[in-house]
């Protein structure tokens, strides 16, 4: 690897790029729109580098941040996707012997040639150290079409100790968007997607005066204002369900925008994917009503632990709600017609069946966390 870094162009390399200049308290800055390939060119082999060993901005802090295989396969897929799309920043810095702005063009050149030399003394391919994106720009090795112009924030000139914290400032103090909010916003879309379904279902039993549900899902992962007890975040309800729409969600949303027809779960595929039939032909409002009886049908054999608000009661809090849920392929392959929809009766005379009562719904026999969940998940799928 060391070799291969030594391995200097043989003929000199000018990338020239449109850019913004902005002046900040670290210094210059530079904003410019870069061509996927050329970004990836000059941050090749940084990222690279993160792949087999530290870098030295990490070195630096003392911490070890390598790209993570599933999340590079993960974008390597989404950036061929019909919407795709990384609008904030990817941030590289540059040594500033490598980079000329021109103020009069407002443009800048990045170069393998030193500015006051003749001859190339870097790789093009080692120009540029990435301190924000590095996972993006992995991601676009896989992408296979025309055109995908990044925005990118070009630091030149700033030392290690600059670039250690400005890593530190993006990478460790920024927070993750609220999953439930990401869920909310889908319903803006529009375009089908198992995403804005599931949304879908979790509002209408969320706002439905007689679901079991009734003002018990938190909407946005936070506190709704004049509710005492929302135990189940949007998030977590939209996830549970979503496993029985889709295997592939975000491959389904892009195939619904491209306007592709969605495949039916076969015959075997469908006690996994118990919903995946009703979503393709549209049929959301049946979703609705499955799950609106399932639920139903728990809150009316445990009447005392639905009602509960004591936080030792976990039936009608989280790991009880997706013990439950998870449960319901169960359900559907102990009732044996392959349509997602088991009548109300039968899950009436299962939950029967189950030989829990409304005190056992502890977390003496619960623990919190998935453990609990998976126990009582065990107690419901051996119900026969």
């Amino acid at each position: 690897m060391s070799d291969q870094l030594n391995l200097v162009d043989p003929d000199p390399v000018v990338i020239e790029l449109e850019c913004l200049r902005a002046t900040q308290p670290i210094g210059d800055v530079y904003i410019a729109s870069v061509p996927h390939d050329e970004l990836v060119k000059i941050t090749h082999f940084d990222v690279r580098r993160v792949l087999q060993e530290d870098r030295d901005v990490e070195r630096y802090l003392g911490i070890q941040r390598p790209l993570i295989n599933s999340r590079v396969d993960g974008l390597q897929k989404y950036v061929n996707f019909f919407d795709a799309s990384f609008p904030t920043a990817i941030i590289i810095a540059v040594d500033e012997k490598f980079a000329e702005y021109d103020a009069e063009k407002k443009t800048i050149s990045l170069s393998n040639v030193p500015r006051d030399g003749d001859r190339p003394e870097i790789p093009i391919r080692n120009i540029a150290r990435v301190l924000d994106g590095q996972h993006r720009i992995a991601g676009l090795r896989g992408f296979t079409g025309d055109r995908f112009d990044l925005p990118v924030t070009i630091f030149v000139g700033a030392d290690i100790a600059d670039q250690a914290h400005i890593f530190a400032t993006v990478n460790l103090e920024q927070q993750k968007v609220n999953k439930s909010l990401a869920y909310d916003l889908y319903s803006l879309s529009k375009s089908r997607s198992p995403q804005k379904t599931c949304h879908n279902v979790a509002v209408v039993l969320d706002q439905d005066k007689n679901s079991p549900l009734y003002r018990r899902i938190k909407r946005l992962g936070v506190a709704t204002d004049g509710r005492d007890f929302e135990p189940i975040s949007q998030a977590t309800f939209v996830e549970a369900l979503m496993r029985f729409v889709s295997s592939e969600p975000k491959v389904d949303r892009d195939k619904l925008l491209k306007g592709e027809r969605l495949e039916k779960a076969d015959p075997d595929l469908i006690w996994k994917l118990p919903f995946r039939n009703l979503f393709v032909e549209e049929k959301d409002v049946k979703i609705v009503e499955v799950v609106f009886n399932y639920y139903s049908a728990i809150k009316e054999r445990w009447p005392i632990a639905w009602a509960s608000t004591d936080r030792g009661n976990m039936l009608n809090r989280t790991n009880g709600f997706r013990a439950f849920m998870r449960a319901y392929r169960h359900v559907h392959e102990l009732h044996g017609t392959p349509t997602g929809v088991v009548p109300k009766a039968f899950m009436d005379e299962f939950m029967k069946r189950v030989p829990l009562e409304d005190k056992d719904f502890n977390i003496e026999n619960f623990k919190p966390g998935t453990s609990g969940e998976s126990t009582l998940h065990n107690v419901l799928i051996d119900v026969q």
